[in-house]
Formats: C-alpha cells, structure tokens, sequence
C-alpha cells in the first residue's frame, strides 16, 4: 500500500505558496462516467508489484488504468518500484539510488511475493514464493509470459508494452524532510523522459508536492495529481491545488496530527468534482479493501478505484453501477 508521511503540514506556507488555477485543459478526460479499475502497482495483492506480469495480467482481467512507482538508478534510469531499497520486493539489497541500471537487471522482481497472508513477508517457506526464480532463469515462466516480466521493470518498457492503456506515475523519494533533492531530481529525471512522448493519458503524482511543482515546471502539459500539502491546500484551505492538476490521488482515510480524517466523503468528493477535478481513491493500511468499501466509493462517485484487487474489483465494478445522482 501507498504511505503518507505522519507530520502535520504548514498549510499557511503552503497556500502562500500557490495561485490559483483550473485544471489543466478545456476538459479533463478523466471525469468519467463510471469509476476506473485502476490497477495499483499492477494489483500488489493479485500479482508481484509492479511487474510487467502483474500489469499485463491485471489489464487482461479487465482494469482500466495502470499505477506505478518509479524510482531512478544511480545511472539515472528510471526504474518501476514501489520501494526506494531493493529488499522488500527484490532478491536485492541497497537502495536503488546506489545501484546501476545493469545491477538491477540481474534482480529478480517477483522474490518476496506469495499469493496468501501478508504478501510480502519475508518469513515464509520458499514454496510460498510461486513465481520466485522465473526472472533468473532458475524456473519456467507461465505459458505466454517471458522471464523479464519478473524482473524490475524499465518505465520506458511499460509504457511500451501498454500504449493504450492510462498509466498513474508516482515519483518516490525516501520520507525524510532531508531528502527533498532526492524527490526533485527522480522528477526531474522523469520529466527528460516523458516531455517527448505526446501520451494524453498519463497522471504524474507524488506524495511529495515539491516534486509534483518541479516536474510540472519541466513537462506543463502532463496531467497532474497533488502532493500532500497541494490536496490540502484545496480541501481543507479552499485555494489552488497546484497548476496542472487534473485528479485528486487521495485515501480512503488519512492521519494527520495523530486524528484520522475521513477523506474519501461525500463533501470533499463534491467539492472536487465541482471545481472540475476527477477523484480517484487508494486503500492504506488501515482501510477495508473490500466489497463493501468498494460499494461505498462507487456510491460517492469516485472517478477511479486504486485498489491492489483488480480483479476482484473490476468483477465487482461490473454488477455495482454508478448511481445515476453522479451525473
């Protein structure tokens, strides 16, 4: 699951810090009429995070939309991973930042995953690791699927293989308030990337509104999602979320000040939706991701699900409509 910093925000700052702005575009495609299954990372609970198997299985099961995490490699490549170390995921150790692209390469990305309990434990039998050992070459991949969809992927490598499909980028950085270099330069580094490609169908975000600021002064005409303080600056200060922003990538629920503060609510989702945003939600720890959660956003008119279940939720989606009050 995604994991917000818990430090309280200087909203003062931050308003102070921001214009005013409309979202970006005469119409944001991303108002839809019925919630996207949105695979996040590639539906973590379902598959290996945010492997090229985990992608292409979760869109042939019906998701709508691809999230990911990217981080970038000491050689600056821009890696898919939802850590910023190679150890809860991978076969690997470090952080990424500390390690070359051909290092990396040789990571099996699936390692740590089991289909059951806590999925990334990493006290289970070996057996439990179904898919450990395909992306070195120790096991056979599944018929239809080659031994680099286990391994950490190249940003360059998804967009590739899914030009069709929505992808939502989250730029990571380790959570210290120190490490805001690292941020900015894995959005700066992002945005070389991206700038060139003429894909209307990519939301950049970042927990990180420094670096959700940075990439948009790189790369104006890519939709965005707030950070942190950007989210906060519209819900709860009534001012700008930020230039560029087309979506809100929010929780169910969210911990600020030691006080938990229903987001996914009516109120705010209104308040979104009549400024001209979209709302698309995700599950933290601490939120039920289940089908009566599911049934309670689709009831509120979330624009998109971010659920680790793609599977089930798209099944799910499919026999619960939105409600005709959405609009």
């Amino acid at each position: 699951m995604r994991h917000i910093p818990r430090y309280a925000v200087a909203l003062a700052a931050t308003v102070a810090s921001l214009s005013i702005a409309a979202p970006a575009g005469a119409a944001n495609r991303w108002l839809t009429p019925q919630p996207l299954t949105i695979a996040h990372q590639g539906g973590e609970d379902e598959f290996p995070s945010n492997t090229l198997y985990a992608f292409k299985q979760s869109v042939k099961a019906g998701a709508d939309m691809l999230e990911l995490d990217i981080v970038v490699t000491k050689d600056h490549q821009v890696i898919v991973l939802h850590d910023t170390t190679l150890d809860g995921k991978t076969n690997g150790t470090g952080t990424v930042v500390s390690k070359t692209l051909k290092q990396i390469e040789k990571l099996d990305g699936a390692y740590w995953f089991s289909s059951t309990g806590k999925h990334y434990d990493h006290g289970k039998k070996a057996s439990a690791y179904a898919f450990r050992g395909i992306a070195t070459g120790k096991r056979k991949p599944p018929k239809g699927f080659k031994a680099s969809d286990f391994r950490v992927a190249l940003l360059k490598d998804v967009l590739k293989a899914f030009p069709d499909t929505p992808i939502n980028i989250e730029i990571k950085g380790r959570t210290k308030q120190e490490a805001d270099a690292e941020y900015i330069a894995n959005a700066e580094v992002l945005a070389k990337l991206l700038k060139p490609i003429k894909r209307t169908d990519l939301i950049v975000t970042s927990f990180h509104q420094k670096a959700v600021v940075r990439y948009h002064e790189l790369d104006p005409q890519r939709s965005l999602a707030p950070g942190v303080e950007g989210a906060e600056a519209f819900l709860l200060a009534g001012t700008s979320p930020g230039e560029g922003v087309q979506t809100f990538d929010l929780p169910v629920t969210y911990e600020l000040n030691g006080q938990i503060i229903q987001v996914a609510a009516k109120d705010f989702i209104d308040k979104a939706h009549a400024a001209g945003f979209a709302w698309h939600t995700w599950f933290d720890d601490r939120d039920p991701d289940t089908p009566a959660e599911w049934g309670k956003l689709i009831d509120l008119c979330v624009d998109g699900v971010m659920t680790p279940k793609p599977v089930a939720f798209a099944k799910f989606a499919k026999t619960h409509p939105r409600p005709a009050s959405c609009g």
